[in-house]
């Protein structure tokens, strides 16, 4: 099984739909800078009434340590994803579950996960003008030729169209989606977000099935 992530969540709406259509996780952007920014006051209410099972991810970058920790106590999210320049010591600091964002922009930058200890290793593509959430992808046969040994949560410009092919070439443990399932930045499109998530079961199956 492939985990899925719908980040960049802003409406109640949209987290209920990404749920019912079958997301493991939904990501709450608490970067000011981004377009896709929640006051973690709202995200708490959204969080309160998402069903059983369903993982709420507060995403930081670049944040003091107090601020996340008070955000971390407002919503209750007990997993994080750091998506800046966040050094091992800082990552390791939080007794929580912490998933670390690499942007890729070569094979060198590859060679920066091994550093971390982590629950697992989100790969984005690198930009110059953002952290995240550009619908830019990276060359996914750069994970072909080098190997990370630890749980590969995929993002970067994924979508309904390319990611299926992208779990048949990575075979991450998770995908992590945002723009690809947009109408505007922090506003999703359900009708998007259920293809996305039938095209990855389906690639999973054909993943399983080939052993």
């Amino acid at each position: 099984m492939v985990k899925v992530k719908i980040c960049g969540i802003t409406k109640l709406e949209d987290a209920l739909a990404a749920a019912e259509c079958g997301a493991h996780a939904l990501g709450f952007v608490f970067f000011r800078k981004s377009p896709r920014y929640i006051e973690p006051d709202k995200a708490l209410e959204i969080i309160n009434q998402l069903p059983p099972f369903i993982t709420p991810v507060g995403l930081f970058v670049n944040e003091a340590e107090s601020r996340v920790w008070d955000i971390l106590n407002t919503t209750g999210i007990n997993v994080v994803q750091f998506h800046g320049d966040e050094a091992p010591p800082y990552t390791e600091s939080f007794q929580v579950r912490v998933i670390k964002a690499i942007r890729v922009k070569s094979e060198e930058s590859l060679s920066a996960a091994a550093a971390y200890s982590c629950s697992s290793i989100l790969l984005d593509a690198w930009s110059p003008q953002a952290y995240g959430g550009t619908g830019k992808k990276f060359d996914w046969d750069i994970l072909r030729r080098i190997g990370i040994n630890k749980r590969v949560i995929l993002a970067g410009g994924l979508n309904p169209d390319n990611v299926a092919y992208a779990i048949k070439l990575v075979k991450p443990y998770g995908v992590d989606v945002s723009s690809g399932v947009e109408i505007s930045p922090g506003i999703k499109d359900h009708e998007k977000i259920k293809c996305f998530i039938e095209r990855v079961q389906e690639a999973a199956e054909t993943v399983n099935d080939q052993g």
